[in-house]
């Protein structure tokens, strides 16, 4: 068994702009934050990228060997650098996910993982609150409840995640536990970075709007924008989730417009379901802390302060790592299923009765445990 107490857990995120593997140490018992450890990155090279791109909408039992390759080589590549890791948790590579169809698929194997570091692994966080009615994601909200005591927030506050998705998580850091009623609400917006990345890979080979740069030579189409919003997703109560590809054809709305106008465009877009979403948060967020790659955005980030009633920042402001986030959240998650606490719930993804989610592999051979 695990010892009791504060453990040393290593996190570990493959997140859907496919850029590469984000891995952070944290120390934990599962519902505090106690200290951050060193972090890590590893990335995808061009033709990895096209292989996990190739992979993308593939489920269990369909061919993904290859895209397996690289996801359990580039894990255990970074993963094996670091000292000191008690547990980990391995998120996986979302490949698909249809929480009311299929599933959801997270490719990865975390025994095999388990073997090659000698560490217990915690894997597959997300079927289990799948199974039992809810939509799988986010996952990070019960983490930013823990950040938001980390921080000393007095009042409810926002963390807006800008990934390949969007989502934002609502909390209240006066309650005293992520499961209690009123302690929060999570969602997925909207696409962000996907489509710009799409966009970009496709007309220029290049892998994202550096800096916004080329957002901002553009303006925003404001016939596409609307076409867009009219979407019935923005308009479905949360909480709720999406596949990366859900909004694919947001580039045919752009498909007319040249380079720069259909990047605004799309940049637009992307800040634009957020201010919807804003209309499901119990009250005014008294700031908004922003985490993932589009806080790097400044077009999309000025986009952002224009719309929202309330101040919208980086999460460094507070002195979070917002490169790192989401592999933390899941060294903190691994921590709670070990000790059997819940890791999602009614408000976060929908699921009928709160959950603790992953699947434990141990090492045949192994150190701390």
């Amino acid at each position: 068994m695990m010892k009791a107490g504060p453990v040393w857990a290593l996190g570990a995120m493959s997140g859907t702009s496919l850029d590469g593997v984000d891995a952070a140490l944290l120390r934990t018992d599962g519902e505090r934050i106690l200290e951050f450890g060193e972090s890590g990155y590893q990335g995808y090279s061009e033709a990895e990228q096209a292989v996990l791109r190739a992979a993308l909408g593939r489920w269990q039992g369909e061919d993904v060997a290859d895209a397996l390759a690289v996801v359990q080589g580039a894990h255990i590549d970074l993963l094996s650098r670091f000292e000191g890791a008690e547990l980990v948790g391995f998120h996986g590579q979302t490949l698909a996910h249809e929480p009311r169809g299929r599933g959801t698929h997270q490719l990865g194997d975390g025994s095999a993982l388990a073997e090659a570091l000698g560490v217990p692994v915690i894997w597959d966080f997300r079927s289990a609150d799948v199974e039992l009615g809810g939509e799988g994601a986010p996952l990070a909200p019960f983490f930013h409840f823990a950040c938001a005591k980390w921080i000393g927030a007095e009042r409810p506050l926002g963390f807006l995640n800008l990934g390949g998705v969007g989502n934002l998580t609502w909390v209240d850091p006066m309650k005293e536990r992520p499961e209690e009623e009123g302690a929060l609400l999570a969602f997925d917006t909207g696409p962000a970075n996907a489509p710009i990345n799409d966009l970009m890979m496709a007309r220029r080979g290049q892998a994202f709007d550096r800096d916004g740069a080329l957002a901002r030579q553009g303006r925003v189409e404001e016939g596409a924008l609307e076409l867009f919003l009219d979407e019935g997703y923005f308009r479905r109560m949360p909480p709720k989730s999406l596949d990366r590809d859900a909004f694919a054809d947001m580039i045919g709305l752009v498909g007319e417009l040249g380079d720069a106008d259909a990047v605004a465009t799309l940049t637009g877009m992307s800040a634009a379901v957020v201010l919807q979403a804003m209309e499901h948060c119990p009250s005014l967020p008294e700031r908004m802390l922003v985490t993932g790659g589009g806080r790097h955005n400044p077009v999309l980030m000025e986009m952002l302060r224009a719309a929202l009633d309330c101040p919208v920042m980086p999460v460094e402001q507070v002195g979070l790592d917002g490169d790192m986030l989401e592999a933390q959240a899941f060294a903190h998650l691994a921590v709670r299923v070990l000790r059997g606490l819940p890791t999602s719930g009614p408000s976060t993804t929908g699921v009928r009765a709160s959950v603790s989610g992953g699947v434990l592999s141990r090492p045949a051979t192994r150190g701390a445990a």
